[in-house]
């Protein structure tokens, strides 16, 4: 989900996923066991939460800024939403977005009954589904997308609810990963290409569903398997569960992002763990991209399974030449550059008795802005490191993504505007280099990039975008979008 400006300055260094999901139908203590979910998702978004209950009768929602443990800690705050099914979300919000009435679940009063809705992704064709929808009369009361697909659920004139969700959904553009409640149960899908991820899983009778699988690791769930590319799955009050294709089959392009960096190193992606593949993604980064070098030294946390990789392929050993400390608050929401700058050294500590003297292979996931990797660069040389070469365990990001990661626009990525010579004398490295969009492939499972229709969303390496683009301009991917039959076939 976005606000209303999705190129507003975050002056962020990091590509940031906005959201997270959970849901659960039949559990005694459903808002507690999703509040544990969602901490366990908290990485997905940290600006807010929100849970909403069903308790048979009546929806109950409570929101709340900031992190879960900050608003549902308390027995009180779990006590305000009873029932067996509920559904949460945690957020990261853009600047001018930030706002209870933005945070989700958002509900709203149907003809049918309440209906409240968890959305992780990006409605690409939102801005222009709304002025037709406020033209013909809808009142909005929020600035996010995800409430558009409650309005042309609400305006649908198909006869039952699971048909007006599908014809919602044919109408929207973009990446969505949803998890809906109505009087009748819950609804989870994924968008046809499954660009978001979206699992299932099981706890005695109890149906769950996550943005990843280390939430249901955390409530003690069972994984039973990945919502596929363009399914619905319907859970019923009684626990009765029923899948339905309404987009037919059509090809998958999950977020390889998903692996580099989003999800967590313990959570299993597309039958991958991730932590494997980050490791995978360093030995390949090793192989492509050798250094001589005395250590090689994660930027942590997010380069540390790489790193690993990347030291056990060249032989180089592994060290903690960079201290993170987990008390300091995000860099990329600082308000000026000096407090920023003041904030990666808070953040970031080079541990000198180490690197002294010595030649460093330094290892991220990504460059985004570059600020970040030149102010840990400067921190080694003070320390005394003697070289400093700098390893990127994923390729350049030249492109914004525009289904549900926050990056900056595209004028404002530092791959966008230099080439990579140019990249490592902006960051003062001895030398930079990323693993290949081939490479990159191969760590997770495949032989090669398809050409013809990539088998991962890696738009913001290639801008390569696999749908169309209504809101932004619309461009040309290298793979036919998904072409939607105009008419929602029944489902029910």
């Amino acid at each position: 989900m976005i606000t209303t400006n999705p190129f507003e300055d975050r002056d962020g260094d990091k590509l940031r996923e906005e959201c997270g999901i959970f849901g659960v139908l039949g559990a005694r203590d459903a808002a507690a066991m999703t509040a544990l979910g969602l901490h366990a998702l908290q990485h997905r978004g940290q600006e807010a939460v929100g849970i909403t209950s069903f308790d048979g009768q009546e929806f109950y929602s409570r929101r709340g800024i900031g992190h879960v443990a900050q608003n549902f800690s308390s027995g009180q705050a779990i006590a305000e939403l009873p029932g067996m099914m509920a559904a949460g979300h945690v957020r990261y919000s853009t600047t001018g977005g930030s706002g209870l009435r933005n945070v989700q679940p958002l509900f709203a009063d149907l003809a049918s009954g309440g209906f409240a809705i968890a959305h992780n992704g990006n409605i690409s064709n939102a801005m222009f589904l709304k002025r037709d929808l406020v033209q013909k009369g809808a009142i909005f009361q929020s600035t996010s997308d995800t409430e558009v697909i409650i309005h042309l659920v609400a305006t649908s004139r198909y006869p039952t609810l699971l048909d007006r969700f599908v014809d919602a959904l044919r109408l929207v553009e973009g990446a969505y990963s949803l998890i809906c409640m109505t009087p009748e149960g819950m609804i989870a899908c994924r968008d046809p290409l499954g660009i978001r991820p979206l699992v299932m899983g099981k706890l005695g009778d109890a149906v769950v569903f996550a943005s990843e699988s280390v939430a249901l690791d955390v409530v003690g769930a069972d994984m039973v398997r990945e919502v596929e590319a363009g399914e619905l799955i319907q859970v019923a009050l009684d626990g009765s569960i029923q899948s339905h294709r309404p987009f037919g089959e059509t090809p998958q392009r999950p977020c390889i992002f998903e692996h580099v960096y989003f999800s967590r190193p313990d959570s299993v992606l597309g039958g991958r763990s991730v932590y494997e593949v980050r490791k995978a993604i360093g030995m390949q980064l090793a192989l492509e991209n050798p250094a001589d070098a005395d250590l090689v030294i994660p930027v942590p946390d997010s380069g540390v399974p790489a790193a690993l990789g990347y030291a056990q392929q060249s032989g180089i050993p592994f060290e903690l030449g960079i201290i993170r400390s987990h008390y300091v608050g995000r860099t990329f929401i600082q308000p000026s550059d000096g407090a920023r700058n003041a904030d990666v050294k808070r953040k970031h500590n080079a541990n000198r008795a180490l690197v002294a003297g010595k030649r460093i292979v330094l290892i991220d996931d990504s460059i985004v802005r570059g600020t970040t990797s030149l102010k840990i660069v400067q921190m080694m040389r003070e320390a005394g490191a003697r070289e400093v070469h700098f390893r990127v365990a994923s390729p350049p990001t030249e492109h914004s993504c525009f289904y549900g990661v926050d990056t900056p626009e595209r004028s404002k990525l530092l791959a966008a505007r230099m080439d990579i010579a140019a990249m490592a004398e902006f960051i003062q490295a001895d030398s930079l280099a990323f693993v290949s969009i081939d490479g990159l492939y191969r760590a997770v499972g495949e032989a090669q990039r398809s050409s013809a229709c990539p088998q991962y969303c890696d738009a913001c390496f290639t801008g390569d975008y696999p749908t169309r683009l209504t809101d932004f301009g619309d461009r040309s991917p290298g793979c036919s979008p998904v072409k939607l039959k105009t008419k929602p076939a029944k489902v029910a």
